[in-house]
């Protein structure tokens, strides 16, 4: 006479073999249940095929595990379900509708194993063992399956994305280098139209030392993208491990939807550690290669610029593009800057709050009253700085007041990569690049 674990067995063989003579019928099913109840798995139908071959391999390896008292520790995901897997990875469909759609067949199993187990004249001491042993085998093929898929996908995923970028790397290139006609052509294969508005950014990671932060700085720059009121989704390239490009489509809006200073607290709020350089709103193919440009230039500024540069430097913000100019050759802006400053060029704060108040000054046409309300003094208190900062550079600033203001400007931004060192501090190491 069988023992209890063998009729129970034999019980548990019984149902499956039943199971799996309706494998067509049951996969055609559970398909339809994952199709409607997952919206995600509906983004492709050409996919749903290939779902159903997935369902039909996944139950048929459960029902022969089930029959054979296979270990289900020791099996491997079916090769539509791994195919499934890569091509939901190519999609973009998001992993954990995959893994819900695991979780999901499971449960309408289940429901199927009930009712069959129902139709069965069971002893009522084989019951419990019976679905103890269907319940554990499915569940850990399930667990070791839907870890498989998923590591698949991820792969694939990782894949897939890098060789996506890299071809939109490349496209991106040829157009900023004016060698490919950015026609219809070019902007399917960007899934990017070229003939809107643009507004063009470079962000990147001023600790070049903190590893691959592009999945951070792509984020960012989708975040970026909403913020300023993009019309559609941004287009991004990653030029290296730590700086990303981003062209934000505007479609017909000829600016953004927010200033630059409400950007700078929105990316020191939401994206500390990130920086960025933008190059203004510009239209058409050639208004995408332009704002490109511009963030470079705006870039490179910021990176000279090094801890004085601020978290977003934008192009078109006062003096910036000039100032952009001035440090392609900044050993000859350096000795420039000096020659028109004088003793106002040392790198000391006495110094600083001259060519502060002397700027205002300036900027008020001359006017001790108009500085000193912009600047909080007495309007004496003006005059006796302004006095002392003619006497520091040597003469006062009505001969060449353009030269003076572009010069203090050039401060502003640059300080003491452009500023005398203080002797009295000692003479420290200065360099035109760094920081941000």
């Amino acid at each position: 006479m069988a023992s209890h674990d063998e009729r129970a067995a034999l019980l548990v063989a019984r149902i499956a073999g039943s199971l799996n003579q309706r494998l067509v019928t049951l996969t055609a099913d559970i398909t339809d249940v994952l199709y409607s109840e997952i919206p995600d798995l509906r983004a492709d139908r050409q996919l749903f095929d290939l779902l159903g071959a997935s369902v039909e391999g996944n139950l048929d390896t459960i029902f022969h595990t089930l029959q054979h008292n296979i270990a289900p520790e020791n099996l491997e995901a079916p090769a539509a379900a791994m195919e499934y897997a890569r091509r939901l990875a190519q999609q973009g469909v998001p992993v954990n509708a995959l893994v819900r759609a695991y979780r999901l067949g499971q449960t309408n199993l289940l429901e199927l194993v009930f009712d069959e187990l129902g139709g069965e004249a069971v002893e009522p001491e084989l019951g419990v063992p019976v679905l103890e042993r269907i319940i554990t085998v499915m569940s850990v093929y399930i667990d070791r399956v839907s870890q498989q898929v998923v590591e698949v996908y991820e792969r694939e995923r990782e894949r897939w994305l890098a060789h996506q970028s890299s071809v939109r790397a490349v496209r991106v290139q040829e157009i900023l280098a004016g060698n490919e006609h950015p026609d219809a052509g070019a902007s399917a294969a960007l899934n990017y139209v070229l003939h809107q508005n643009h507004l063009a950014a470079i962000i990147w990671v001023t600790d070049t030392g903190s590893g691959d932060m592009l999945a951070r700085i792509e984020s960012a720059a989708h975040d970026f993208s909403g913020f300023m009121g993009a019309a559609t989704d941004p287009l991004f390239v990653a030029a290296d491990r730590v700086t990303g490009w981003v062209w934000v489509p505007l479609g017909t809006r000829s600016a953004p939807r927010r200033g630059y200073g409400e950007l700078r607290e929105f990316l020191e709020a939401r994206h500390p550690g990130l920086v960025m350089a933008v190059g203004g709103v510009t239209n058409g193919p050639e208004g995408f290669r332009q704002s490109y440009t511009r963030a470079q230039r705006a870039r490179a500024l910021a990176i000279a610029a090094g801890k004085n540069a601020p978290v977003v430097t934008a192009y078109d913000d006062p003096g910036v593009s000039t100032v952009a100019l001035l440090i392609e050759d900044l050993a000859a802006t350096r000795t420039w800057v000096r020659s028109v400053l004088r003793g106002l060029a040392v790198d000391n704060e006495n110094a600083a709050r001259l060519r502060e108040t002397v700027q205002v000054y300036l900027a008020s046409n001359l006017s001790n009253v108009a500085a000193s309300k912009k600047l909080d003094l007495h309007y004496n208190s003006v005059k006796y700085r302004v006095k002392r900062a003619a006497e520091e550079r040597g003469e006062d600033f009505t001969g060449d007041r353009l030269a003076v203001e572009l010069a203090l400007l050039v401060c502003q931004w640059l300080g003491p990569v452009v500023l005398t060192p203080d002797q009295a501090k000692g003479e420290p190491t200065v360099k035109g690049g760094g920081g941000r």
